[in-house]
């Protein structure tokens, strides 16, 4: 029947007229061999996958047949999963088009692969089965995997319940998968193997669970590493073993002790009413280093250790690991003058210290590195040496309101009072004067060794100049003088020789009745000196304020007192006592 459709067929008048090699059939013959043919064919729809037989292979290209009315081609390069390809061998395709210009069928294998894919992969998302897929790639934020011929992404955080640090160890191998969403608008699927993992360990962590208890050692795997302590995971558990519990002895980052992965022993310390927080100790597996501590070391032992911590109050010493000491700021130097700690030690130092009290009950310890020295007041050549009047060299420590403190030498400290710093200047803070740090000559002027009291004075290297400004600063004499500055009460003169003088608002009026102003110099008359007190009251008005001349010499000579000459005195002295008064006010 086969070869006589095929001589029919390659006959047929494509006209349909009857005529050239067919045309000795009849118009009924020809109606009966039409609908034999239409029975061998089978109806085909675009968009579809449907079974084919492969019926013949060329360098290029595969003929397969569908039961069409014409074969179908598709290239070999669609057909690199199945090198062993033959003659016979049933296959899926995907009907692109029944005809293309040439009236052939067009079919793809490629397409048909993608659709059944898409198929195997909506059904293990409905159905939430467990796919399998190799790992092809790693890309920004995980791996690709390979799902039935179609790409799906695999986030970093769904491959394990552990951070991965090394993704590429996953490349090429293949892994058990669950689809959790399909983005069709993009035709992306997102994998997860995590999930598969937490389904097995559920069970193990409802097991640890249940028999959790303070006290119980377990071994735990290093998860994660933070500033404030380790996440150990015990099986499905996570726990926290904070900084503190890792050591006994002081570290400042876990990761100088434990390391990523590494298997460790913990003890459970405590767990909340939920069991959702668990805290680990590694220490307390191991003795405390006090009870371990040489029973000999008592006060007065001298001990050597490595700094450990440096704090504004002093530094902590530690003898061995576990076992610290503290060593308070007063007790790094003899010097009465506290510093800054670190002045003296720095954390990593190899420092010897003697032992001051001890506490093994309460594991305390307090220590003493100025017991190493001599106490330098006890020196007998200290009283000689720092005698009244002697001269001497030190640096300035500290500055405060009403003085400086200076180191005449390590353990002996002084102070200047800001009124001992000048004979001429009035120094409102040391700061004015002198700095921290540098260096300054001074006079001893009181020595109390009992109470090591040391008081020093700068201006007194000096004679007193107040002792020659009593006889040029004479009350009515008149000197020119330089405004330096002003406040409420009036305004503050330079005079000759660096001296300072001080005049009222009321005496620093001018002639023409403006005020003076900071930066100018004028006569101003003496009316007040005092050198106790080291002060100088001066008027400008003074000087430009009229006076009665004097009346002519008598025969009775310059010094004869006269009514109208004693008149003139009373009053020049009315005037210096209103001038002495009005400034008195101001």
């Amino acid at each position: 029947m086969s070869e006589k459709l095929n001589i029919a067929v390659d006959t047929w008048d494509v006209q349909g007229t009857g005529e050239g090699f067919g045309g000795d059939y009849s118009a009924d013959e020809r109606a009966k061999m039409m609908a034999m043919y239409d029975t061998t064919l089978s109806a085909v729809s675009e968009s579809k996958v449907v079974f084919a037989t492969v019926v013949g292979i060329t360098e290029r290209e595969a003929i397969v047949n569908i039961g069409h009315k014409s074969d179908g081609l598709i290239q070999l390069s669609e057909f690199r999963d199945l090198p062993e390809l033959k003659v016979g061998d049933q296959i899926e395709v995907y009907i692109e088009q029944q005809e293309d210009v040439a009236g052939q069928i067009v079919l793809s294998r490629k397409k048909a692969k993608a659709v059944r894919a898409w198929e195997s992969i909506e059904d293990a998302l409905k159905n939430d089965k467990i796919i399998e897929g190799i790992i092809k790639r790693r890309t920004k934020g995980g791996l690709i995997a390979d799902v039935f011929g179609i790409e799906a992404f695999l986030p970093g955080s769904q491959i394990d319940v552990k951070p991965i640090r090394d993704f590429d160890i996953y490349v090429d191998k293949k892994m058990e998968l669950k689809v959790v969403k399909i983005n069709y608008a993009n035709d992306n699927v997102v994998v997860s193997h995590k999930i598969l993992i937490e389904k097995d360990l559920e069970k193990q962590r409802a097991e640890i669970l249940t028999n959790l208890e303070r006290g119980q050692v377990l071994e735990g795997v290093v998860k994660n590493i933070t500033n404030f302590g380790v996440f150990v995971d015990l099986g499905g558990v996570d726990g926290l073993l904070h900084i503190t519990d890792i050591s006994w002895g002081r570290i400042s980052h876990p990761s100088e002790v434990l390391g990523l992965d590494q298997k460790i022993n913990i003890v459970v310390l405590d767990f909340d009413d939920d069991k959702k927080r668990i805290s680990l100790g590694m220490k307390q597996l191991e003795a405390h280093p006090w009870d371990s501590l040489n029973a000999e070391i008592a006060a007065g032992t001298i001990i050597e250790g490595r700094i450990v911590n440096v704090a504004d109050y002093g530094a902590f010493l530690e003898i061995k690991p576990g076992v610290e000491g503290l060593i308070h700021v007063s007790e790094m130097s003899w010097s009465q003058h506290l510093r800054n700690p670190q002045e003296f030690i720095k954390i990593g130092d190899i420092v010897k210290a003697t032992v001051l009290t001890i506490d093994r009950d309460e594991h305390k310890m307090s220590l003493g590195i100025k017991q190493l020295s001599t106490d330098p007041w006890t020196n007998p050549a200290v009283h000689e040496k720092y005698k009244v009047g002697s001269k001497h060299k030190g640096t300035v420590r500290n500055l405060t309101n009403y003085g400086l403190f200076l180191e005449l030498e390590e353990g002996i400290d002084g102070l200047v009072h800001i009124s001992d710093l000048s004979w001429t200047k009035k120094v409102k803070h040391p700061s004015e004067f002198i700095k921290i740090g540098e260096e300054m000559d001074v006079k001893v002027l009181e020595l109390d060794i009992e109470q090591r009291r040391l008081a020093l004075g700068h201006k007194q290297l000096e004679e007193n100049p107040w002792d020659t400004f009593e006889t040029i600063f004479v009350p009515g004499t008149q000197h020119k003088a330089t405004i330096v500055n002003k406040n409420d009460k009036g305004a503050n003169l330079e005079l000759p020789y660096g001296v300072e003088g001080f005049a009222g608002n009321k005496h620093i009026i001018k002639e023409n009745g403006e005020r003076a102003e900071i930066g100018e110099t004028l006569d101003f008359k003496v009316v007040e000196f005092s050198k106790e007190e080291q002060r100088i009251i001066l008027s400008h008005p003074a000087t430009y304020m009229k006076e009665e001349k004097k009346p002519a010499k008598t025969e009775k000579g310059d010094d004869a007192p006269t009514s109208e000459n004693a008149a003139e005195k009373l009053g020049d002295n009315e005037v210096l006592a209103k001038l002495k008064k009005d400034s008195k006010k101001d």
